[in-house]
């Protein structure tokens, strides 16, 4: 009974870098969602500056210009995305094949030796991996974010201007 245990704690251990991965995944898919919505989103407002009548809105030229900055950024998250959300699923593999590999050896009666370490130590590696391309991609969408709003304060005080009123400072 207790070598039982042993070897269902054993199993049980990669289960909690499992779950830390699936959490990542689940953001990550919400996240690269989101930056695929952002990239239509701005393709079709840029579709919109470049007609006649865009043309003639406020600040079209700047926003054109914040577009075109912006697409090669949310290209480079996607990327970074994609590839954190391989890792994660790598990591998740690699675990779950630790935890089979030592349930399997002790139904069979032989001791794990070294390979659910080694694919323990690699899922744990590749879930650090992924961590790290979130990391950056997160970095990339601050820059994206903080970019937008100086156009949209620079657009808030041309249409201050026009109205004939004064931006509020303070």
């Amino acid at each position: 009974m207790d070598a039982a245990i042993t070897v269902l704690s054993a199993m049980i251990t990669p289960a909690v870098l499992i779950s830390g991965a699936g959490t990542l995944l689940l953001s990550t898919s919400s996240r690269l969602g989101r930056a695929t919505d952002r990239v239509r989103m701005l393709t079709a407002r840029f579709k919109v500056l470049v007609t006649p009548e865009g043309q003639q809105e406020a600040l079209a030229k700047q926003e054109k210009r914040m577009i075109l900055g912006q697409l090669p950024r949310l290209s480079r998250r996607t990327r970074f995305l994609q590839r954190a959300m391989q890792s994660l699923y790598l990591a998740v593999s690699l675990l779950v094949l630790s935890s089979i590999w030592i349930g399997a050896a002790s139904l069979l009666g032989r001791a794990a030796a070294l390979g659910p370490v080694m694919l323990a130590i690699a899922g744990a590696a590749a879930l650090a991996y992924g961590a790290v391309l979130l990391s950056i991609e997160s970095g990339l969408s601050a820059l994206t974010t903080r970019e937008e709003m100086r156009f949209l304060e620079a657009l808030g005080k041309y249409y201050a201007g026009l109205l004939g009123d004064e931006p509020s400072s303070r």
